[in-house]
């Protein structure tokens, strides 16, 4: 192993005296091109143009002498420290940070960013950066080539966001420009570059109080504690409305049923889940509360006007689609998670046709759930199911204690995750 081994960020100001020193003594430097161009690497040092970290990794392991390895800004967040540091190599490192790549791009913005999320493409992860995008009012973007800022507009196409694309961040060719999502995909960018995706009706509701807890958003109204709420948290519950396929159909699910819903679907950041037959939007307000990104899909527009009301007062973004049947979730983007609340076998299988890993149904009779059963096992899935039926507890007189109320309407509740 070597001697030494000192990873520097730079950020593309002047070294700092320890890094110079680092670096004086090298004898190996690895780093991308233009660092290796750019900085005062010793004559007789071995270059090493970092492409794959793991393959330096080991070079810098069979390696004698005194080691550098040139990161941008801050190379312990996402960055070439986590490899380095893996058992396999053995490397023991000295890090010299400089300001990472994200904190500056929030600073060329001008804007605070202890509330925003920060994700990184690589690894294939584009689709879920997207979904944290459609979540979240504000996401720094770690991209890749063939992961940036044009493949990333196109992956939201149809959700209006400003992007703020910083290329260079540090050199001679730093630029920093401010487009709408929509005429992101028109222009040719150069990496590296780090992306601000801002926007959506949450970023409006958020105060400027100061927050505490970095990546999470402070000040919107309604951040009440806890999920499955009672059906009164929300505008619209428990009123009825024609729900495509259900007629008379309550808008909002029951919280029992929408806890167990919740379980089944296991939203998390990254996931996208179709929320279909949504009424009100109880159960996508809280899906999207564990930090989703969610399309709520509703027949009615009374319905997606007040679901949009709910969305906005618990701070979280909820796209609404007007439409009914299977037709209208062909221009939808994947999902990772699904729930049919209402709509029939017609659409229980339109859904299953799109392959998320989870999928929920409230089927209204036996009849249907036999039927939804039989989709969901014959489209690949484990199913099971259960009927939820909840009596509640009601006062007796004054301090006399609790009695059993009358019985409400049981619940069907049906899923399945994909057979792996």
């Amino acid at each position: 192993m070597a001697d030494r081994i000192t990873v520097i960020g730079w950020d593309g100001t002047p070294l700092t005296e320890a890094a110079g020193a680092a670096l004086a003594a090298a004898t190996l430097v690895a780093g991308a091109p233009y660092q290796l161009n750019a900085l005062p690497v010793p004559e007789a040092a071995e270059r090493l143009t970092l492409g794959s970290i793991r393959e330096a990794a080991r070079r810098i392991a069979e390696h004698r002498g005194a080691a550098v390895v040139v990161a941008e800004g801050d190379p312990g967040f996402f960055g070439v420290v986590r490899t380095l540091r893996r058992p396999e190599f053995g490397l023991e490192l000295e890090v010299l940070p400089a300001v990472s790549s994200v904190a500056t791009a929030f600073a060329r913005a001008g804007m605070p960013w202890e509330d925003a999320q920060v994700v990184s493409v690589h690894g294939g992860r584009l689709r879920r950066a997207a979904n944290i995008c459609r979540a979240h009012p504000k996401v720094a973007v770690l991209t890749a080539p063939g992961a940036g800022p044009a493949e990333l507009a196109l992956m939201l196409r149809g959700v209006h966001r400003t992007f703020v694309v910083c290329e260079a961040l540090g050199t001679p060719d730093e630029d920093v420009t401010v487009l709408t999502s929509d005429r992101i995909a028109d222009h040719v960018w150069r990496d590296p570059n780090v992306v601000l995706v801002i926007g959506g009706a949450a970023q409006s509701a958020v105060t400027e109080a100061a927050g505490w807890l970095a990546g999470r958003p402070v000040g919107y109204p309604g951040a009440e504690r806890g999920w499955a709420l009672p059906g009164d948290a929300y505008a619209g519950a428990g009123r009825v409305e024609g729900a495509p396929g259900a007629p008379g159909a309550p808008e909002s699910l029951p919280a029992h049923v929408r806890a167990l819903v919740l379980a089944r679907l296991g939203a998390r950041p990254g996931d996208l889940v179709w929320s279909v037959g949504a009424g009100s939007g109880a159960l996508a307000v809280e899906a999207a509360r564990f930090g989703a990104a969610v399309v709520a899909v509703e027949g009615s527009r009374s319905a997606c006007a007040r679901l949009t009301v709910n969305a906005r007062r618990y701070g979280v973004e909820v796209e609404a689609v007007y439409g009914s049947g299977p037709e209208v979730l062909g221009g939808l983007p994947e999902p990772d998670a699904a729930v049919v609340e209402s709509g029939g076998l017609d659409v229980v299988r339109a859904v299953l046709a799109r392959r998320p890993e989870r999928f929920v149904a409230l089927p209204r009779t036996l009849a249907e759930a036999e039927e939804v059963r039989r989709a969901i096992d014959g489209a690949g899935y484990r199913a099971d199911g259960a009927l939820l039926q909840a009596t509640p507890l009601r006062p007796v007189g004054e301090g006399d204690g609790l009695a059993l109320g009358a019985a409400g309407t049981g619940a069907l509740v049906l899923w399945g995750e994909q057979i792996v």
